[in-house]
């Protein structure tokens, strides 16, 4: 499926076809299991038929916890850990009596008890939570949780214990203790509404009962963000980054533990299972190099099985999904990929038409939304949508192989036969900024001047650190510069374009000073919203082991706003007219600087 970006590809595979499969594929389990299913609404269209069951690889970031890692993810983990539980000895060459739960970070029989199996150990920085000039009621306490008044301020500061008055650092040893670590007897503290008691609780480990000994990852990002702000992180010393207990690490294979086994790189990890020739062990150790090899064959074999899962690129993330498909045995799937291309080498873009001729000769159905040509040659039938984008498009233009497409009169026809130049005349840099020494992931000791003032590309295969240097190593040495990358924008189901670029709120202003009317009278979120449907435009009606039914709302037809907001008019047009406009009208029809592109 080819077509301008917001043709509509993704509407007919996504959001009627796949839907339509995935619907129709739950509708076969008794009630109770799909009552914890995820509900499909019927897509608008007539008729979809021939229908398949549906596996959809999206560009979904892998994304994952602290705990969710390349050998967790592709599922050979387990099976190495099952390796080392039947066939590991201890260093004293004992056999290993530890079952396979004893060799998982995430159980607490093999968890490292210091970082409770995260590999990284995160403690509180004092020099960065007190001011020791000051005092308590001075506001010693940096974390803005615990200023001054609040009830964990009280609990230090209303003890009896300390001197609130006097400088942190006049406080004796056993003062510093107290404040930190102190523990027993109860503190009365107070609030607007009531007053309660509560246990005595030093500071430091009041902090880190609640902000650290959790999965950071789990938290909002702005409470995340103000608690790294007052902490300092590295590699466990008791595990070194293992995340495995003292037992799990003494347990060897040929001299390796289990965290030697996860460090490696895959294709080198393929190797040493191969030297596995035990015969009880043989059949597992093959089964993990099988999985390690579909690794390998799409060209991540650079990558190590205890790489977290969250560092992973976009294209990296992708093709690893696909690994989890290779080895399954059933045909007669319907696949479907969002621009699996993104993010890959031309280098790389031939083994994934490999994987995905591969899919197809086991007897299955490969829909693929596409837009780069090396992919689109290899399809056996080309969906062209048009002929542009949004009101424009959502239209077949085309249907074909792709030599017909390439003399098809469309954009992507058009875009086919267009030759690349190259530019004559580079910009000069205004000056550099630096990346000294990074050694992130696959980074070497990477020093790098990248030139300020210009457009800079930073290539390579996939795999070969772009994102390590650029979204870690470049951004930690310069975090004021401003990163977009591929995650999804976090809102909620009432915002909208316009709101999410910050343009609602002048445009209400300006809907006012025209009308005269109260602002927020211009707000589907406000007192302008629709009373019927609550400002959404619609109304979905949740039915108890049913799939939801979402419907137009009949009082406002869909438009959000109650009748009488409607009246008012800016230059013909309502609120709700406005916000229908598609951008390049609106561009037109908005004269007002506040509104307009800088």
């Amino acid at each position: 499926f080819t077509g301008v970006s917001g043709s509509g590809k993704s509407s007919i595979v996504f959001d009627t076809v796949a839907v339509e499969a995935q619907r129709q594929l739950n509708s076969t389990f008794s009630w109770y299991i799909r009552n914890q299913l995820p509900k499909y609404e019927r897509p608008q269209a007539e008729a979809i038929e021939n229908l398949t069951t549906p596996v959809i690889v999206d560009q979904k970031p892998v994304g994952g916890n602290a705990r969710s890692t390349v050998g967790t993810m592709t599922d050979v983990q387990p099976m190495i850990r099952a390796l080392f539980a039947r066939f590991g000895t201890t260093t004293d060459k004992k056999p290993s009596s530890l079952g396979v739960s004893a060799f998982s970070f995430n159980d607490p029989q093999g968890m490292c008890p210091d970082c409770d199996g995260l590999g990284q150990s995160i403690a509180l920085d004092l020099d960065k939570m007190l001011d020791r000039s000051k005092s308590l009621d001075d506001g010693a306490v940096l974390f803005p949780e615990y200023k001054v008044g609040s009830p964990d301020w009280q609990i230090w500061a209303k003890s009896g214990r300390l001197d609130p008055a006097k400088p942190i650092a006049e406080y004796s040893a056993e003062e510093l203790d107290t404040l930190l670590r102190g523990t027993g007897g109860k503190v009365t503290l107070k609030t607007k509404s009531t007053e309660f008691q509560t246990n005595y609780e030093g500071l430091a480990d009041r902090f880190e009962r609640l902000n650290l000994k959790r999965d950071l990852s789990a938290l909002s990002d702005r409470k995340r963000e103000v608690i790294e702000r007052f902490v300092t992180d590295g590699v466990c010393p008791s595990c070194r980054g293992a995340r495995l207990n003292a037992a799990a690490l003494d347990v060897r294979i040929d001299g390796k533990n289990i965290a030697d086994y996860s460090s490696m790189e895959v294709r080198d990890l393929t190797e040493v299972l191969t030297g596995v020739t035990e015969p009880a062990a043989a059949p597992l150790a093959k089964a993990a190099r099988t999985a390690l090899e579909r690794i390998v064959s799409i060209g991540l074999g650079y990558l190590t099985l205890d790489r977290p899962t969250a560092d992973l690129s976009g294209g990296e993330g992708q093709r690893l999904k696909m690994v989890r498909h290779l080895g399954s045995g059933l045909a007669g799937l319907t696949y479907i990929f969002d621009e699996p291309s993104i993010g890959l080498h031309p280098r790389d873009v031939g083994r994934l038409n490999e994987l995905l001729r591969a899919l197809r000769d086991k007897g299955n159905t490969v829909l693929v939304v596409e837009h780069d040509p090396d992919v689109i040659e290899i399809a056996d039938h080309i969906v062209d949508v048009g002929p542009g984008a949004g009101v424009h498009g959502g239209e077949i233009v085309f249907e074909g192989s792709f030599a017909e497409l390439r003399k098809a009169k469309t954009r992507t026809g058009e875009a086919l036969r267009r030759g690349a130049r190259v530019k004559e005349e580079v910009r000069p840099p205004t000056g550099e900024l630096t990346v000294e020494n990074a050694d992130l992931h696959n980074l070497k000791q990477v020093s790098v001047a990248v030139p300020t003032g210009v457009l800079t590309a930073v290539t390579g295969v996939a795999g070969s650190g772009k994102s390590s240097l650029i979204s870690g190593a470049f951004m930690e040495a310069h975090p004021d510069a401003v990163f977009v990358d591929q995650s999804a924008i976090a809102a909620s189901s009432r915002s909208t374009p316009v709101s999410y670029l910050g343009l609602m709120d002048p445009l209400r202003k300006l809907f006012a000073k025209e009308t005269g009317a109260n602002a927020s009278l211009f707000s589907f979120n406000s007192k302008g919203s629709c009373e019927e449907c609550q400002g959404r435009g619609v109304i979905i009606t949740e039915l108890a082991f049913m799939d939801p039914v979402t419907t137009h709302c009949g009082v406002c037809e869909g438009r959000r706003f109650k009748p009488e907001v409607l009246e008012h008019k800016l230059r013909g047009k309502s609120i709700a007219d406005v916000l229908e406009l598609p951008a390049d009208e609106a561009v037109e029809f908005f004269t007002e600087k506040a509104l307009l592109p800088k």
